[in-house]
């Protein structure tokens, strides 16, 4: 039987903008499971980033409940809601957010220096295919570079899930299939349970399930039984 990392009852986030009202989720419910790559697939508007933000405790749901395994996240405080995101969630966005003035080293140890029971800067940029460029500056890091430091950065603190919004959404195929192969590479070897948002369908060869959202609903959930490696994506 799996375990559910994350799960999520029946979610709702509406936005107020002046009279109208933006229901980005309507309803979710859904669950993660340990060690399981999923990824999200959907149109702009379709619910997708609002729904990995309130699964990652970066917003807060307009009603429903949301579960860490056995604890409600939606009754925690804002100050406990930070210690769960600097504890057990790593965030990796579209774009990469690093210091332009540190190296790819000097980047991870920002998380390796608050977190609980860090991997250190030298193992998580292994762990990426980046030992030989923990020196470098990001203006001296190709855009697949970078993005595998932003990864790096975000698997230091052994976080328990990876939630990954486009990370591949700024890069051409050949380098997006890197970043895939570092992605699946700490899902097998470390067990993070792993979301990915992505706009290219092809991407949902790599995954256990693929979630189909639309007009804030999940519309349907397709397992995966005939997973390929990323080399085998082509987009």
């Amino acid at each position: 039987m799996q375990t559910a990392i994350l799960r999520t009852e029946d979610v709702t986030k509406v936005y107020h903008t002046g009279a109208v009202d933006v229901h980005a989720l309507r309803g979710i419910d859904l669950s993660l499971y340990e060690g399981e790559i999923v990824v999200l697939l959907g149109a702009s508007g379709s619910g997708k980033s609002t729904l990995l933000n309130i699964l990652g405790a970066l917003d807060r749901p307009s009603s429903g409940r949301v579960f860490f395994r056995d604890q409600e996240l939606t009754d925690l405080s804002d100050a406990a809601l930070t210690e769960f995101r600097r504890d057990r969630v790593g965030f990796v966005f579209q774009f990469y957010n690093l210091v332009p003035s540190l190296t790819a080293q000097e980047n991870v140890a920002l998380v390796t220096e608050i977190a609980e029971a860090p991997m250190t800067p030298a193992e998580a940029l292994s762990r990426v295919g980046l030992s030989e460029r923990m020196s470098h500056f990001p203006a001296e890091l190709s855009g697949g570079e970078q993005q595998r430091v932003a990864i790096a950065r975000a698997i230091a603190k052994r976080p328990d899930i990876l939630l990954c919004d486009e990370p591949t959404g700024a890069l051409d195929s050949k380098t997006g299939i890197t970043v895939l192969e570092a992605l699946v590479e700490v899902n097998r070897s470390l067990g993070t349970t792993t979301a990915l948002i992505t706009h290219n369908a092809a991407i949902r060869r790599i995954a256990h399930r693929v979630i189909y959202m639309a007009d804030g609903e999940i519309s349907r959930i397709e397992e995966n039984p005939n997973r390929v490696a990323p080399s085998e994506v082509s987009w």
